[in-house]
């Protein structure tokens, strides 16, 4: 197994540790920069993460193939959409304290720290695709983290970021000692996919007063032109 993705990893937890200093401080700058965030992130998902889906679907082998109507991938990537924002629901609606709050939010996102890293692991990630994954997934982090780290201060500082990081470590643990089919690791790579769908637009795409569309719409484009360029000399 490549080094690669561990070093990636490695970045993915020093981002959870720095997702409070990350972030410009000037509102300006803050609002530029979630922008280019949220452009990049929904490129990531329409030029290089459903296609991934669709690859997923077509390399079903058999005896499973028989079984599938080219849609089942997509469903379970559905699965994930629905599971993740029940989850959050149900956090919210069941609101007791700061502190519970905090608790079941942390955790349910060290959970969802966990799939992405093994999903890293498991696909064996390297060269200039795993600098392309890093920086993409990268970014995603430090929004979802900055956002975790604004709610409960504190709390994150003392406690959260370490247990995200706990989550990545999982993910790495359960790759190394388990050896799933290739139809189960594209099960799960359709779960985490929804579950990102989700999270991206949660946290990521700005609202229309903390915009500015100028920089969303150059992420956007100069991330679709690499990643299509990179997937055609690579053939990704």
């Amino acid at each position: 197994m490549s080094i690669i993705p561990f070093l990636v990893g490695i970045v993915f937890i020093a981002i959870h540790f720095l997702a409070n200093v990350l972030i410009p401080s000037g509102k300006m700058n803050r609002i530029k920069w979630f922008s280019f965030s949220g452009g990049l992130a929904v490129s990531y998902v329409f030029v290089y993460l459903l296609p991934t889906l669709h690859k997923e679907q077509t390399n079903i082998d058999e005896p499973y193939r028989h079984l599938t109507m080219e849609s089942e991938i997509y469903f379970v990537g559905l699965l994930g959409v629905v599971v993740f924002f029940g989850i959050q629901i149900i956090i919210r609606q069941n609101y007791i304290s700061h502190v519970s709050s905090f608790w079941s939010v942390i955790m349910f996102y060290a959970l969802y720290n966990a799939l992405v890293s093994y999903v890293v692991l498991s696909f064996e990630v390297s060269g200039i695709q795993a600098i392309f994954y890093c920086f993409a997934i990268g970014l995603h982090f430090i929004a979802v983290a900055h956002d975790m780290w604004r709610e409960f201060p504190q709390e994150y500082n003392k406690y959260g970021r370490y247990i995200l990081a706990v989550g990545i470590v999982l993910g790495w643990l359960f790759a190394l000692t388990t050896d799933l089919t290739p139809l189960f690791k594209s099960i799960i790579f359709a779960f985490v996919s929804g579950a990102m769908l989700f999270t991206v637009f949660k946290h990521e795409l700005p609202s229309e007063k903390e915009a500015h569309f100028p920089t969303f719409a150059a992420a956007v484009v100069i991330y679709s032109f690499i990643t299509m360029s990179l997937k055609f000399f690579f053939e990704w």
